[in-house]
């Protein structure tokens, strides 16, 4: 082992010895082969020395791989994001299922609902569910009208992940799902002039908006294989920890757990979504908007869970900033997640001090 300068470090050199910040955090991970960028990141963080590998020939193993990373990175750079066959297969699923709601749920006023039906694409969905980045997925919508289907599939998605990170009881994941995928179920009943009216609703519109709350509650009462916690979150999903939500202005301990994950998974997919009457919005500011509604309104467990293992996900993610310049990410403070460390063309912008820059897309 071999404690080197940063200053007369090279690409390709492999570090023996995890690397923090002055503040405690860690950087980089023993075992990791520098890149370029990485030199660059060590400099912005005036990290002095490394321990590097003191064994005759590693510099040409480690250039050999760094060669290999290069090319990737490099397809990346050019532009060549040609998604997987894991995400082709995650989009034929999630394409199945939004026909499937998009057909079903303005039938379940005049038919029994398809509850098996819609649950085995559900699952299928489910099984392919690698292939799903919640900060990076951007469903094909050509019809804004179809906002509801995709915004009840995504919800259903993200609700099952939380549940999972949560350590909700596994038998207990797919009924959380279903609790997403149906908890706007009750705007079936809300007239389309209502529902899709592009300026804001005035107070009468309002008030029969939010009754989609309790429609839905009624109408999932007559649906079989649903738990209770399924029809509250119906019931539930704008309620507030403080008291402040409808219908009834419940409080936290009177929430169920399903109508709580269900919330954070709403608010962040409505303003993620590119809607009719309104643009999406940068999932990192809203990561950040959940963050600041988790003191009082929303549970602040889950809102840091969503936080938490979205963005730890995002080393090495091309981004673009709001500035419209694009770039990677090359670091993420775990205090500040959602103000990442960017290296654009070789320059470092750390978010943190950079606030009036945001990341605008995940790409």
């Amino acid at each position: 082992m071999v404690s080197t300068p940063v200053s007369e470090l090279e690409a390709g050199k492999r570090i023996v010895a995890n690397v923090y910040t002055d503040k405690g955090n860690l950087l980089f991970q023993k075992g990791r082969v520098l890149l370029p960028k990485d030199l660059e990141v060590l400099q912005a963080f005036m990290i002095d020395y490394v321990e590097l590998q003191g064994v005759a020939g590693d510099s040409e193993k480690t250039a050999s791989e760094q060669n290999g990373k290069t090319s990737a990175t490099q397809n990346i750079e050019a532009g060549r994001n040609v998604p997987s066959r894991r995400e082709q297969s995650f989009i034929e699923e999630y394409e199945q299922l939004v026909a499937l709601i998009k057909t079903g749920f303005p039938s379940v006023l005049a038919m029994e609902m398809p509850i098996f039906q819609w649950r085995a694409q559900l699952e299928k969905l489910i099984d392919q569910i690698q292939g799903y980045r919640i900060l990076g997925f951007t469903p094909r919508m050509p019809d804004k009208h179809d906002y509801v289907y995709h915004h009840a599939v995504l919800c259903a998605l993200t609700s099952y992940m939380l549940a999972r990170w949560l350590d909700i009881p596994q038998k207990n994941w797919i009924q959380v799902a279903l609790a997403g995928l149906l908890h706007d179920i009750g705007k079936v009943k809300i007239p389309p002039n209502i529902l899709h009216k592009p300026d804001q609703l005035g107070p009468e519109e309002k008030a029969e908006m939010n009754n989609h709350t309790t429609y839905g509650y009624q109408i999932l009462k007559n649906a079989t294989a649903l738990q209770e916690g399924v029809l509250l979150a119906a019931l539930q999903h704008h309620e507030r920890v403080d008291g402040s939500g409808y219908p009834f202005g419940s409080t936290g301990e009177k929430l169920h757990i399903y109508a709580k994950i269900v919330a954070v998974a709403d608010i962040f997919h409505a303003m993620t979504l590119d809607r009719r009457y309104q643009g999406s919005t940068s999932p990192y500011l809203v990561l950040e908007q959940l963050e600041q509604d988790s003191f009082g309104k929303l549970d602040p467990a889950i809102v840091r869970t969503l936080i938490k293992h979205t963005t730890q996900l995002s080393l090495g993610t091309r981004v673009k900033l709001s500035n419209r310049k694009m770039g990677e990410i090359v670091y993420a403070d775990a205090h500040q997640p959602t103000r990442p460390i960017v290296s654009i063309n070789g320059e470092i912008i750390n978010l943190i001090q950079e606030r009036k820059l945001f990341i605008l897309e995940v790409l």
